[in-house]
């Protein structure tokens, strides 16, 4: 896949703790994490996930297996650098993957970082958040509206890193001439709505769209820091 990436510290945060991964490989891996955990913990945590993706995945053909496996010693690496280091404790990380195959695309996620993909102009959030507003969401206990201005909407249920173990959701899509992809760190996706991100996925330039999403994050208040990487499926 052809890719563009950003990433933007807000207007609101003193630091950007979201990182981000386009490594191109003999299986290219397009990933986003959002760290947590006070300043200098969440920096750490999301950087440690990304670097776990690359020394763990680089050689590996891709496989559901093999997200498991490195999404569990990434969890490991991280919860043990903060058990050993009380200015650390409670740090953690969301985690969104995409490994490209040859015919596939797998997808690894843990948190409330997003994958969407746009395929013949249908627009579909392939991720599911792994946070209370999304649990009140799948409950039927909220409205897209409502959950919008949920004061607990940041509360996330399952992180990298705050346990020894994890549970990460996977899935394997087709590969598809023209299919568009965006991982996002909820920075853009708690101030646009579907339809907004659905139309700036769109545009025909990606650099074009990757920006465009940026600015409407900051117009709306970049209350939080902002990572998106957009790609095409161009082989």
């Amino acid at each position: 896949m052809k890719a563009v990436w950003r990433t933007h510290i807000g207007k609101v945060r003193g630091s950007n703790q979201d990182a981000l991964l386009v490594h191109h490989c003999a299986y290219p891996l397009y990933a986003v994490a959002d760290g947590m955990g006070g300043h200098r913990g969440g920096d750490i945590a999301s950087i440690m996930a990304i670097d776990g993706l690359k020394l763990y995945l680089t050689d590996k053909i891709p496989s559901v297996e093999e997200i498991k496996v490195c999404f569990g010693l990434i969890t490991k690496a991280i919860y043990e650098r903060q058990k050993n280091n009380e200015e650390l404790s409670g740090m953690g990380t969301t985690l969104t993957l995409l490994w490209e195959a040859h015919d596939c695309i797998y997808l690894g996620h843990v948190g409330d970082s997003r994958a969407y993909q746009l395929r013949e102009g249908t627009f579909i959030q392939q991720s599911e958040d792994h946070s209370l507003v999304g649990d009140l969401l799948r409950q039927g206990l909220l409205d897209e509206q409502a959950a919008r201005n949920y004061p607990y909407r940041n509360v996330i249920t399952r992180a990298i890193g705050t346990e020894d173990h994890i549970q990460c959701d996977t899935a394997v899509f087709n590969k598809q001439i023209g299919d568009r992809w965006l991982l996002c760190s909820d920075g853009l996706s708690e101030h646009l709505d579907c339809s907004q991100i659905s139309d700036c996925m769109k545009i025909d330039d990606l650099d074009e769209a990757a920006d465009r999403l940026v600015v409407l994050a900051l117009e709306a208040g970049g209350r939080d820091n902002i990572t998106v990487i957009l790609s095409e499926v161009d082989r």
